[in-house]
């Protein structure tokens, strides 16, 4: 299984200056959110081309990295329904040009559960599901034209927050070309910490099968509340989620999260010990 992050985990820099902070790390992809990683390029919308997409995806390639999904992390409910076709747009244009620089995957999440409490407090989540279900209908029919997958990310506190909705999503839009982004840390809900193992294995067999990332971090309990941390530093039952990961998705890419420049060197060792 591959280990990747977040490319902008070493910061937001010049292209050339961030691939060679990351290469020799031991990373072997990155996540890369075009924006929030490099510093000397224009990639907002309508800017991205299949010349500019190769050209990031060689720089990587020269320092020994794949640019394993793009992360376009868009509001796909946004009440605004301007700024959520801005935000699908841009979404589409990740998707046409996401093979240019390398990868099959465009991921994104899907925007806090309560977003329309205001306007409905009795029909909130339905409106947000509705508003949900249009926005990824519409991205699939894109990413089928040009062959890529959507990775979706459920949390447990956002529009897709538990195994059952994100496995509904996948039943009510039955595209091939939609994928699921698994951070488990994420979706764990705070009266599961003591039954990880059974969350897991519902997890997994709800939409194992269309996993097509894993996110991996850990998890403590602070303040009545589950609060991130890197791996190694919490609670998570890293080498259950490991192994089970591996049964149903042998040689999926991994990428690590709350990492920082200083501890990543760490964290990927600790994480390879446990696969091994």
């Amino acid at each position: 299984m591959g280990i990747g992050t977040l490319a902008h985990t070493v910061g937001q820099l010049p292209l050339k200056q961030l691939t060679e902070k990351l290469s020799g790390r031991g990373v072997d992809f990155v996540q890369l959110a075009l924006s929030k990683a490099i510093s000397d390029i224009d990639t907002s919308i309508g800017k991205l081309s299949p010349a500019l997409a190769n050209h990031i995806g060689e720089q990587f390639h020269r320092a020994g990295l794949r640019i394993g999904v793009l992360g376009c992390y868009i509001n796909p409910i946004h009440p605004d329904p301007q700024q959520r076709r801005h935000e699908i747009n841009r979404f589409k244009e990740h998707l046409r040009y996401a093979r240019d620089f390398g990868t099959s995957i465009v991921a994104t999440e899907t925007a806090d559960l309560t977003t329309y409490l205001t306007h409905d407090a009795e029909r909130y989540e339905q409106i947000g599901w509705t508003a949900l279900k249009q926005t990824v209908e519409e991205l699939a029919e894109e990413a089928e034209r040009w062959g890529v997958f959507i990775g979706l990310e459920p949390v447990a506190t956002h529009t897709l927050s538990s195994s059952e909705k994100m496995a509904r999503i996948l039943e009510e839009i039955p595209s091939s070309n939609l994928g699921v982004v698994f951070d488990p840390v994420n979706l764990l809900p705070f009266e599961a910490i003591d039954s990880q193992d059974a969350f897991l294995d519902q997890a997994f067999a709800a939409f194992g099968d269309r996993i097509v990332l894993a996110h991996l971090k850990d998890v403590i309990v602070q303040n009545d509340r589950l609060d991130a941390v890197r791996s190694g530093q919490g609670i998570f039952q890293t080498e259950s989620f490991l192994t089970k990961l591996r049964q149903a998705k042998p040689g999926i890419d991994i990428s690590l999260e709350q990492v920082s420049h200083d501890n990543l060197d760490a964290t990927i060792q600790y994480v390879r010990t446990l696969m091994e």
